[in-house]
């Protein structure tokens, strides 16, 4: 007779992601899906910026969480929170997925179609708005994916520097020089050259 694989008991919710974790990294599977529902939306949210909006968002969201098990020591319990490494996971397996990366996440249109005043906008003036998204969704869609996890992580994530260096498990001087170089390709992609000082 079989008995059932590492299946345990629930955990409650009073227990924190280092002790989680330590559960995850002996096979109990009732961990795992107490860390899946605490986490899986910022992490999907982190993996479809990242990827652009890519149809492999949910493949890397599931493989993130497989393969909690062989990670889960890399822990360092130094924040309460798994969050931020649970992203850096995420991040680092969908920059090693690679498929195509095709847009970036329904974010930014949101940002650019949420205004307060949106009745005292002309049609003229919601379209111009419109074309501006547009045209910055297809500038960090046009990022290198390593420049543009870093500008995800720090612009529409809110981490630090030390915090996506640790995430991403890079120098700090090489997330500045990443988000240097996005906000670059940003600005020349996004400015006429008369504004940028060029000819």
């Amino acid at each position: 007779m079989r008995s059932l694989p590492n299946v345990r008991r629930a955990h409650p919710k009073t227990s924190t992601d280092a002790e989680l974790l330590a559960a995850v990294s002996t096979g109990d599977l009732s961990a795992l899906g107490a860390l899946y529902d605490r986490h899986a939306r910022d992490v999907w949210r982190v993996i479809d910026r990242v990827t652009n909006g890519s149809s492999d968002v949910e493949d890397v969201l599931h493989t993130t969480f497989m393969s909690l098990p062989r990670f889960a020591a890399n822990f360092d319990g130094r924040s309460p929170s798994c969050r931020n490494w649970l992203c850096g996971v995420a991040t680092r397996l969908a920059l090693r997925h690679g498929r195509g990366l095709r847009r970036f996440s329904a974010m930014l249109a949101r940002f650019g179609a949420s205004t307060d005043h949106a009745s005292l906008v002309s049609p003229e003036s919601h379209a111009c708005d419109r074309e501006e998204v547009l045209a910055l969704e297809r500038a960090v869609a046009a990022l290198s994916p390593k420049k543009r996890a870093v500008f995800v992580l720090i612009e529409c994530e809110g981490l630090s520097h030390l915090e996506v260096a640790e995430t991403l498990q890079i120098p700090v001087p090489t997330v500045r020089t990443r988000l240097f170089g996005a906000k670059n390709e940003l600005r020349a992609a996004l400015l006429p050259s008369e504004d940028r000082g060029g000819p």
